[in-house]
């Protein structure tokens, strides 16, 4: 139980921290910032494997690095779209 509680906290700061960092708004709040760290922690493991630090089953860069990879193609999308 605290795991999964662990888990979304962690993917919401990832999620979060991506936002914050690419100046950009992830649509959702809270729930997006979670999605966007966990969809960006899978990106960053792919790309770029398992290194840095490990926070619950997060490891910490690669992770952020996917969710800025993630947020920013987003981004895009949703500004061609509203276009």
């Amino acid at each position: 139980m605290f795991s999964f509680l662990w888990f979304l906290i962690i993917g919401g700061i990832i999620g979060w921290l991506a936002g914050a960092i690419l100046g950009r708004d992830i649509p959702g709040g809270v729930v997006g910032n979670i999605i966007a760290g966990i969809i960006g922690a899978w990106i960053g493991g792919k790309l770029l494997g398992q290194w840095g630090w490990k926070v619950s089953d997060f490891y910490v860069f690669p992770a952020l690095i996917g969710a800025l990879i993630f947020v920013f193609i987003l981004s895009l999308l949703l500004k061609s779209i509203r276009k």
